[in-house]
């Protein structure tokens, strides 16, 4: 975690209010012998920060807390449930054709692979790409011969942070996650594709926390 690093006259308003507490952005200015506009700046790095806190019609205190990033807090604090969308699925006996005019209608680096609607595989770009290189007929060839097969398939849980799932993409160098929910059936697990968190999900997440 990066943590803030505050300028000389910052810090000097820290220690201004912890011995005055509460105290004016005035008196405060008056206090430095500068203007309550020059310190203004200031004055929001620190409360946004959380070291001082503002209230109306009362002052500044000082809330002694330390300066964290606050981006880095809030992708602790959001799961996959709040930032994943919808999953692009085929069934398993799809033909490549057919699952390569899928992948291309909706924009996808990846497609999910389902039999009996729980997860089976996943096919990327590379992999139809690698498949009509070779030559294959991909008008008879299923999607299930070519796909990464379950249990080699990275997922994420929808109770799992955005920073855990972006770990993983990052980790296994895929393009997405699917998102799934685990269901036992006669004593063996199953997982249903309820969602997915690609690196698209993680840059819009980036950008909306940037622009707040």
């Amino acid at each position: 975690m990066r943590i803030i690093e505050f300028t000389e006259r910052q810090k000097k308003i820290i220690e201004i209010v912890k011995e005055n507490e509460p105290i004016t952005s005035e008196q405060i200015a008056n206090l430095l012998k500068v203007t309550r506009a020059t310190l203004r700046p200031d004055l929001a790095v620190l409360t946004m920060t959380g070291m001082l806190d503002a209230r109306p019609k009362v002052g500044y205190l000082y809330s002694g807390n330390k300066p964290i990033n606050l981006i880095s807090e809030e992708i602790h604090r959001i799961k996959v449930s709040d930032i994943k969308s919808m999953p692009i699925v085929v069934e398993e006996q799809t033909n490549l054709y057919d699952a390569i005019v899928t992948l291309f209608l909706e924009d996808v680096g990846t497609i999910f692979v389902t039999a009996n609607n729980y997860l089976v595989g996943a096919v990327s770009r590379k992999d139809f790409l690698r498949t009509i290189m070779g030559g294959t007929d991909v008008n008879k060839v299923p999607v299930g011969l070519i796909m990464t097969r379950m249990p080699n398939i990275v997922m994420t849980y929808p109770d799992e942070t955005a920073l855990e799932a972006a770990i993983k993409i990052i980790d296994h160098q895929v393009d997405s996650l699917p998102v799934v929910e685990k269901t036992l059936v006669d004593g063996r697990e199953f997982f249903k594709v309820v969602g997915k968190v690609s690196k698209t999900n993680m840059t819009r997440l980036f950008v909306e926390l940037g622009k707040q």
